[in-house]
């Protein structure tokens, strides 16, 4: 069942052609989730993905699937943590981060708006969404869209593309580790 949703919401990640994607997962038992998500991370992690849980409750998980070396660098590109640490990150370290921005999901009425770093979003549209509390955006799609709509755009649509393409393979019987692309 968890690999039903990793094609159906990151695609793109497992295709390479993104840094990350979160979902929502629903399951019965906290046991089964942790043998899926053992399992799943079994296959994932030579291909250089990594999937871990931001937040759980009851019955609801909110997993994250990442390329953990892109993502690494997407957080050193110039502003983004200084952009972070006005929310208390204290590093640039990856793993440090996703501990931090759990906690935060985790205790947090609102959504951390800064996960979108953490998404592969563009700083100036995760900036342009916090000073605009998510409205007056030029497009939407993977994301709400404030400074290069042309680009996002194109990457929407090959995000969406590798989606229908990623599912209909799936449903033919490949599996998750035949289409993750190596790193």
């Amino acid at each position: 069942m968890l690999e039903k949703y990793l094609v159906a919401h990151c695609s793109p990640t497992l295709a390479g052609l993104k840094s990350a994607n979160i979902f929502n997962y629903s399951f019965t038992s906290i046991k089964l989730l942790k043998q899926q998500l053992e399992h799943c991370g079994r296959m994932l992690r030579p291909k250089g993905v990594s999937i871990r849980v931001l937040r759980a409750s009851e019955n609801k998980a909110l997993i994250y699937v990442y390329r953990g070396h892109r993502v690494q660098e997407e957080l050193k590109r110039q502003g983004v943590f200084d952009f972070l640490s006005n929310y208390g990150y204290e590093t640039d370290r990856l793993d440090i981060c996703l501990q931090f921005l759990s906690m935060r999901i985790s205790s947090h009425l609102e959504f951390p708006h800064e996960i979108g770093l953490f998404l592969g979003y563009p700083l100036g549209d995760v900036i342009g969404f916090v000073e605009n509390k998510g409205k007056n955006s030029r497009c939407s799609g993977c994301w709400k869209v404030y400074c290069n709509e042309c680009e996002a755009k194109k990457l929407f649509a090959r995000f969406e593309k590798c989606r229908c393409l990623y599912h209909e393979l799936f449903n033919r019987g490949k599996t998750i580790c035949q289409l993750t692309v190596s790193a």
